[in-house]
């Protein structure tokens, strides 16, 4: 059976990362979390304190950095590891958070995550998730979903998020921190967050992740059937 390239852009919180992980392992695909990658290299940037005004900063501290994946067989998926080191768990943490959209923003970043994202597809048979996935890393995808929901829900998924990791973050921060990012994504001059124009758009406001994913395993047959 051939295999295709799934790609998952859209909005934060809306459950991309999710959604692409239930993919890849319904289908023995490879799950590649680009946004876990941005939130490394932020991490690292904040750790080290680099100069985001200093190209010459930038590309040395990208330099210095490897980035793989580990799988947990415990969960089940890959974690992101930083130059040896797991940071599954830091890169979730709201000083990330609050970062990560202006580092994914310029060019020297983008330029890196984006190579090592291709190298990573040229064997098709991943889903990956992210906000330019579909416009930028593989435009030549197979199947391209958009995935959006409500900004309330958003906000109540991620308090649930970093409720059940015992963070004292309130739904007013969260809220704020949403909007920041939403209007940093879709007005960055480099690969701004945009729906491809055969990107299929997924609300799933008000669907649970079992309705959402047979819709979607669907929509994977079709493009299957139709490379085969």
């Amino acid at each position: 059976m051939n295999k295709i390239i799934i790609t998952i852009d859209g909005y934060s919180s809306c459950g991309k990362s999710t959604l692409a992980k239930q993919i890849a392992k319904e289908l023995n695909y490879v799950f590649i979390d680009s946004g876990a990658m941005y939130r490394a290299i932020t991490l690292f940037f904040i750790r080290n304190q680099v100069d985001l005004t200093s190209v010459t900063s930038i590309e040395a501290a990208l330099n210095q950095i490897e980035l793989s994946f580990a799988y947990n067989a415990e969960k089940g998926t890959s974690d992101m590891i930083l130059n040896g080191e797991n940071v599954e768990v830091p890169i979730r943490e709201m000083a990330v958070s609050n970062q990560v959209s202006q580092i994914a923003a310029l060019k020297e970043v983008r330029e890196f995550s984006v190579a090592q994202q291709q190298l990573n597809g040229q064997k098709k048979g991943i889903v990956m998730d992210g906000r330019d996935i579909g416009t930028v890393v593989f435009p030549q995808a197979e199947l391209k979903i958009f995935l959006t929901a409500d900004p309330e829900v958003r906000v109540e998924r991620r308090y649930k998020e970093l409720q059940s990791k015992n963070s004292a973050v309130t739904k007013e921060e969260i809220k704020a921190n949403l909007e920041m990012r939403d209007y940093q994504d879709t007005h960055r001059d480099i690969s701004p967050l945009r729906k491809a124009e055969d990107a299929v758009l997924l609300d799933n406001s008000h669907l649970n992740m079992e309705d959402q994913l047979q819709l979607v395993l669907g929509w994977v047959n079709d493009k299957i059937k139709k490379a085969s």
